[in-house]
């Protein structure tokens, strides 16, 4: 039965999060506007930035790296697309895919729209990414494997309903913009190393609002086009796994998100994590070989990468990087100068990357051996929780290297609960 309109509706207007939940989404708010805020003069920040002030227009929503305000809309599409430009934002393994820059960007301009307090905005933005994750669930591996791109997808419905509870949409609205973001919803993983993949979260904001705002002024469209006949599901290899919808307004998944160390794709965080554990030797590396989910292959296995973005989608780069003593959580480690440099290509020819399936998406294998023949065997498992406290000063650390003092004044005001229009001003300047 096409019922998922519905139970994502009540979800999305009856909630109430826990404060651990809440306290994961703060780190992630943290998080988001730290690689928002230094990626605001990459390449595709600036062509997008350029382009909201030439079309100008209503000035409610602030955007990365200007004091002028635009539409919602666009500062939706300009910040998902921004904060998603160094791909150093978080990820959720459940269904492969980053939450906070489809759903924040979508939550930020509609606060701001509606004028909503500090609250209710991270409340809002807890509930979408919470939606985004359990759709994306939902939707399964078979449609992230066909080639879509879950940030794009699962992440629209999210900010639609971000969007939707801080607009005041009622149970019935609500329904008719998860309809309509279902005829929205887009991202394709063949723009992996392209500026069209943080698009992907940029256009998943910008739809996930729309959808909310037309809604809001009475736009009717089918609910049943999630899970219905000819719905998103059916015609976008969707498996409809239930699970997604189990302890749905109980139980929170959100709080296992993962917040990158390492500025290049997740999926190559745990080999990175397994090969920070070598122990010093004398003895020359012959060979590597990297064991990994076979998923990742078709992900961020770039064989021979040229250029920065394409570096982030490569474990024989990133991993030749680190032997080479190239620090892989700095900005500006993933270059093409990097892809070029002698040392690093020689060391790229020793890797061999291999699909493992008793492997977990997020636990990778490392095998280094030595010239004398010697093997070490590596590994590291993302999915052991170091605590909260110690989630808490990695990321706290990490927008600190970012950003400087600006880290601790978006602290200051996320813990304060502080208006959203407070944390705006701050990401714009």
């Amino acid at each position: 039965m096409a019922d998922l309109a519905a139970r994502f509706a009540k979800f999305a207007l009856t909630a109430t999060p826990d404060e651990e939940a809440l306290a994961v989404m703060r780190l992630s708010l943290l998080d988001w506007a730290a690689v928002g805020i230094a990626g605001q003069d990459e390449p595709v920040a600036a062509l997008l930035r350029a382009q909201a002030l030439e079309e100008g227009g209503a000035e409610e929503a602030a955007i990365f790296g200007s004091a002028t305000r635009v539409p919602g809309r666009m500062a939706a599409l300009v910040n998902g697309t921004v904060s998603h430009a160094l791909d150093y934002d978080d990820t959720h393994f459940a269904h492969i895919g980053h939450p906070s820059v489809a759903v924040v960007p979508a939550a930020l301009a509609a606060a701001q729209i509606a004028g909503a307090g500090g609250m209710a905005f991270q409340q809002a933005a807890l509930i979408g990414a919470e939606a985004s994750v359990r759709i994306g669930v939902w939707l399964g591996r078979a449609h992230y494997q066909a080639g879509f791109h879950q940030t794009g997808t699962a992440g629209a419905f999210g900010a639609a309903v971000a969007a939707g509870r801080l607009l005041g949409l009622d149970e019935g609205q609500m329904q008719m913009a998860l309809g309509l973001v279902s005829t929205r919803a887009s991202g394709l993983k063949s723009q992996f190393g392209t500026m069209g993949k943080p698009m992907n979260a940029g256009i998943a904001a910008q739809n996930g609002l729309e959808a909310a705002l037309l809604a809001r002024r009475g736009f009717v469209s089918n609910p049943a086009a999630i899970d219905g006949p000819q719905g998103f599901g059916p015609t976008h290899h969707g498996m409809a796994d239930m699970a997604g919808l189990e302890g749905l307004g109980e139980a929170w998944l959100f709080p296992g998100v993962h917040h990158k160390f390492h500025a290049c794709c997740h999926g190559l965080h745990a080999a990175l994590e397994a090969m920070a554990t070598l122990p010093d030797t004398p003895d020359p590396i012959e060979k590597i070989t990297v064991h990994t989910h076979p998923r990742w292959l078709s992900v961020c296995n770039i064989e021979a990468p040229q250029t920065g973005l394409e570096a982030k989608f490569s474990y024989r780069l990133a991993l030749s990087m680190a032997l080479c003593g190239q620090d892989t959580a700095r900005l500006d480690s993933f270059s093409a100068e990097t892809c070029a440099n002698p040392e690093i290509e020689d060391m790229r020819g020793r890797i061999d990357v291999q699909a493992d399936d008793s492997l977990s998406e997020m636990q990778a294998r490392v095998i280094v051996t030595l010239a004398d023949g010697t093997p070490r065997e590596l590994y590291h498992d993302l999915d052991a929780d170091p605590g909260l406290s110690v989630r808490q000063q990695k990321v706290q650390d990490k927008a600190a290297r970012l950003i400087g003092e600006k880290a601790g004044a978006i602290r200051d005001v996320l813990d304060r609960a502080a208006s959203p229009q407070d944390f705006a001003a701050l990401i714009a300047g």
